[in-house]
């Protein structure tokens, strides 16, 4: 492994999501195999250097320092309290290349009021996961924000 691509943070922080899966190696399949991660650990925990991210992925058991906590996934896969989110530059290609890689998509790419073009699709453990890529009227609102927020 290239420290690089260790998960550790010099300063600051970093944001790592972390999985509860049943099943490492399916979950380790999808996320390598069809999102284009990198195993820098593994397993239990894996870790999977993720575009800019991380993904860790483990079981979910208590633990010391979380002595009453169980983790466990989705009982119910139309109820979610979080979903990753993945920012794309192409929807479309992203969209084709991971169908065809055996992503399961919800719908396909769809307008989300002129903003955004997102779909979603799940992971072998049944998580969300948003796709979307921004409209130029969206890039035009965040420079506006990041503007008014260089003025404050």
């Amino acid at each position: 492994m290239d420290l690089p691509d260790a998960p550790i943070a010099k300063q600051g922080f970093y944001v790592a999501h972390f999985l509860t899966v049943a099943d490492q190696p399916r979950s380790t399949k999808f996320y390598v195999g069809i999102l284009g991660g990198k195993i820098v650990r593994g397993p239990d925990p894996t870790y999977i250097k993720f575009a800019n991210s991380w993904i860790i992925q483990s079981g979910g058991g208590p633990t010391a320092d979380k002595p009453t906590v169980l983790l466990e996934t989705s009982k119910d896969l139309n109820q979610a309290s979080s979903f990753l989110n993945l920012p794309v530059a192409d929807i479309w290609d992203c969209h084709t290349r991971w169908k065809a890689k055996g992503a399961e998509f919800l719908t396909e790419p769809l307008d989300n009021h002129g903003r955004e073009t997102r779909c979603y699709m799940r992971d072998p453990d049944g998580y969300l996961i948003e796709v979307g890529q921004y409209t130029p009227a969206a890039v035009e609102t965040f420079k506006r924000f990041l503007a008014a927020a260089e003025q404050a």
